[in-house]
């Protein structure tokens, strides 16, 4: 069945927060905070993101796995949202102010298969790296 860009979007947020196979509270938090806050989730219904991450789980264990879902991704985002999804995964990954490897490798993949630019890439990070700062 085929994805709405909504879930696409929430779907790669799951798979760069379940990265790592620690989902933490930060990273959960972050996702529900962009889903409420970001404007392309303004008509999104809010009660089935529980839902929508719970299908990204049992998605990951298919038989395609990660590569299918991403396949599943890119397919259900029109090209104006890819950099919209990967600022959203960026955000998931930069919110605890450390990238573990993993992370960066899951994002890696979401560039590849969303064809994003390296500039468009690096504006998104440095980004993202400046509204997560903290004073000391």
């Amino acid at each position: 069945m085929p994805l709405t860009p909504h879930e696409a979007l929430i779907y790669l947020m799951v798979i760069t927060s379940a990265s790592d196979r620690d989902m933490t509270d930060v990273e959960l938090a972050r996702i529900g905070d962009v889903v409420r806050s970001w404007p392309v989730f303004v008509d999104f219904n809010s009660d089935s993101l529980v839902g929508v991450a719970q299908a990204c789980q049992q998605a990951l264990h298919d038989k395609d796995g990660l590569e299918g879902v991403l396949a599943r991704v890119a397919d259900a985002l029109p090209e104006r949202l890819r950099d919209t999804a990967y600022a959203a995964a960026f955000e998931v990954a930069a919110v605890d102010l450390e990238m573990r490897m993993e992370e960066l490798r899951v994002l890696q993949l979401i560039r590849r298969e969303l064809d994003l630019d390296t500039l468009t890439v690096a504006a998104i990070a440095r980004a993202a790296k400046a509204r997560l700062r903290t004073l000391t």
